[in-house]
């Protein structure tokens, strides 16, 4: 209990905003070491008991559910994509959706853009996106083919069809734009890719993009809000 109401809530405060360097994680790691291990004998020459892995699990997996302070530091930061990938009315996130993405490129499709606090928090991406599921509108922030939207995953059910894509990065608001959707593939498709094109075209048919409304994000814990305590 001393160890997680004192020393791994210290760096909470940075956690929130930037993403702390592995240095001074382990530094920090260090002294929890000692508090857990040695107690307030500075001098004391103990040896740790257990692996530090084993002591951040929980306590129903064998552990002592000391803070994991890396993971921590990443769901944290996931609240900044939260709010950037539902473009709530926040000043950073108009500017970073105006300065960087509004030719229609995707954040996490495209190469890193500038500040070294951006590119941290877009190496995030990909676990922001294995927690969120995506409620289709305008189709903007969210892949066709590499994102779960609306309760699909189109690789994963589409696989053959997936293969001959052209852009197998293209947004649902670039793909749906294009009326001749063959013009989407290479031609000409396999006999199971074509059967998979005719799935393709049941599953789009009835949707219809609203370019005034924003895409809805929300997690797979049932909520629309993250929780940090459900990242970790």
């Amino acid at each position: 209990m001393l160890v997680n109401s004192v020393l791994s809530s210290l760096p909470t405060y940075a956690m929130c905003s930037l993403k702390i360097p592995i240095a001074v994680l382990e530094f920090i790691d260090r002294a929890r070491k000692h508090c857990l291990w040695r107690g307030s004998e500075i001098n004391a020459k103990n040896k740790f008991l257990v692996a530090w892995p084993k002591v951040l699990k929980p306590k129903n997996k064998g552990g002592l559910r000391i803070v994991d302070l890396r993971t921590q530091n990443d769901a944290l930061l996931l609240k900044h994509l939260d709010k950037f990938y539902n473009k709530r009315d926040i000043p950073w996130v108009n500017m970073v959706w105006q300065s960087y993405y509004s030719q229609g490129q995707m954040p996490h499709a495209t190469a890193d853009k500038d500040s070294f606090w951006w590119r941290d928090l877009l190496h995030l991406s990909d676990k922001f996106r294995g927690v969120a599921s995506c409620a289709v509108e305008n189709g903007t922030s969210v892949l066709f083919w590499l994102d779960v939207w609306n309760g699909q995953y189109l690789q994963e059910k589409l696989p053959r069809l997936f293969s001959f894509a052209k852009n197998q990065k293209i947004s649902v608001a670039a793909f749906l734009s294009i009326t001749d959707m063959t013009s989407h593939f290479h031609l000409p498709l396999s006999e199971q890719a074509h059967q998979e094109y005719i799935e393709l075209q049941r599953i789009i048919q009835g949707i219809q993009l609203r370019e005034e409304d924003k895409d809805q994000w929300s997690y797979i814990w049932g909520t629309k809000k993250i929780y940090v305590k459900k990242f970790l």
